[in-house]
């Protein structure tokens, strides 16, 4: 039995042991196997390479860079449009004026 995990052991590390190409096709070998759909796999592969050579990340970190940003963005404005609402209810009750 120790013989037999050592053994495994070994082929786990000769296999996983920096081979990151082999890696990448992991997820579209996953979706042939689940799906039996190799047109689908090879779509996504190819888009997956796509936008990792247009923007130099994989498509999971740039669709979550992309939301974050989005977010940060409608975050600032909120923020923006609130402060802009403060100052003019300010600048009303300092001319006297009625809030609308």
């Amino acid at each position: 039995m120790n013989l037999k995990n050592i053994s495994i052991g070994f082929f786990l590390i000769s296999t996983l042991s920096s081979c990151g190409q082999s890696v990448a096709l992991l997820g579209p070998a996953l979706t042939v196997g689940t799906t039996g759909n190799i047109m689908q796999a090879s779509i996504q592969y190819g888009t997956n390479q796509a936008i990792k050579k247009e923007t130099g990340k994989d498509a999971l970190t740039y669709i979550s860079d992309a939301v974050g940003e989005d977010q940060r963005k409608k975050k600032f404005n909120k923020e923006f449009v609130n402060l802009l609402e403060e100052n003019i209810k300010k600048t009303r009750k300092q001319l006297d004026l009625p809030n609308q």
